[in-house]
């Protein structure tokens, strides 16, 4: 079976899945949206706006659809949806996509396994390094850091350069990258601090290099987390994952954390795709004890969600 991959399907009508699709659109590719939450067969017309650096405004009108609308899909399937809904998804998908090609802009380790499972043909995961916040339901504020890398989970390198040339555009850019879980891992171990100390400090991104305190508290997570890496085969300098931390900090400053979002907007988090999985592999290492504070404050996160949660 052949696919039309001048499709493109983005599964996630989230900050980032609305931005990458206004962006393609302008750039005048056949790019659908879905819903990755909900699957009762609606579709609607949207205005979205995402302002860029500078003040610019990016604007267009878009179809928002979900999963059940549609019986195939044919083309490049690009996820941006919550993490933890991906062994549902992979079984939804199982039958819609043939040999399409799946590419994963989320965070956390692992995610690609519940389609792995699923024994889907081609996987690629790609590292974000853009923020990305909503104002409201149409309108979000994107930064870009630096290029996001796409490497090959199950597939082959002609593909892989189909997707990115696929993807690019000038205001989210993509680059190919051959060792692509050393990046994971790194994106991972920062978001795992990140995605705790924020929520847990009701404080935005720019904490860590505006408080020594907090630095220290990340600089102690990274190093637990780094150890889980080298048992994995993956080797992470303390240094260079601490200054991509700063790095990040500075860069968005001013800007929350996804999961300190999804607190406050009372919605599941991903902290189970962080903290959690990072506990999870140190256990099956039987290391566990060696991630004492990064386990501590995935719980906490965990447990400040399911209180906010439960306000509803």
């Amino acid at each position: 079976m052949t696919t039309s991959l001048e499709n493109i399907y983005i599964i996630g009508s989230g900050a980032i899945g609305k931005a990458l699709a206004v962006f393609l659109k302008l750039a005048d590719r056949k790019v659908t949206l879905i819903r990755g939450s909900v699957n009762d067969g609606s579709s609607k017309m949207e205005h979205l706006q995402v302002t860029i650096p500078g003040g610019a405004n990016k604007e267009v009108t878009i179809k928002i659809s979900t999963l059940a609308a549609y019986q195939k899909l044919e083309g490049i399937i690009v996820l941006t949806s919550k993490s933890y809904g991906n062994g549902h998804l992979a079984k939804a998908l199982k039958e819609k996509i043939g040999n399409s090609p799946i590419v994963l802009l989320q965070n956390g380790l692992g995610v690609e396994q519940p389609f792995l499972k699923e024994d889907f043909p081609e996987v690629y995961r790609a590292v974000l390094f853009v923020t990305s916040q909503p104002v409201n339901a149409a309108r979000i504020i994107f930064k870009p850091v630096s290029a996001c890398p796409i490497g090959i989970i199950k597939g082959n390198n002609s593909m892989l350069s189909v997707i990115i040339r696929t993807l690019h555009t000038p205001d989210f850019q993509f680059k190919k990258e051959s060792h692509i879980q050393r990046i994971i891992w790194k994106k991972a171990i920062i978001n795992c601090v990140f995605n705790s100390v924020c929520p847990l400090l009701d404080t935005d991104n720019g904490i860590f290099h505006r408080d020594r305190k907090a630095l220290e508290i990340a600089k102690r997570v990274i190093a637990e987390c780094i150890a889980v890496a080298k048992e994995k085969n993956v080797f992470l300098g303390r240094g260079e994952v601490e200054e991509s931390l700063l790095q990040i900090s500075r860069s968005s400053d001013g800007q929350f954390i996804s999961t300190l979002q999804d607190i406050r907007t009372k919605r599941r988090t991903e902290i189970e795709t962080l903290n959690f999985e990072v506990v999870k592999i140190a256990r099956s290492l039987k290391k566990e004890a060696a991630v004492k504070e990064t386990m501590l404050l995935g719980e906490l996160t965990k447990l400040k969600a399911e209180l906010n949660y439960e306000l509803v």
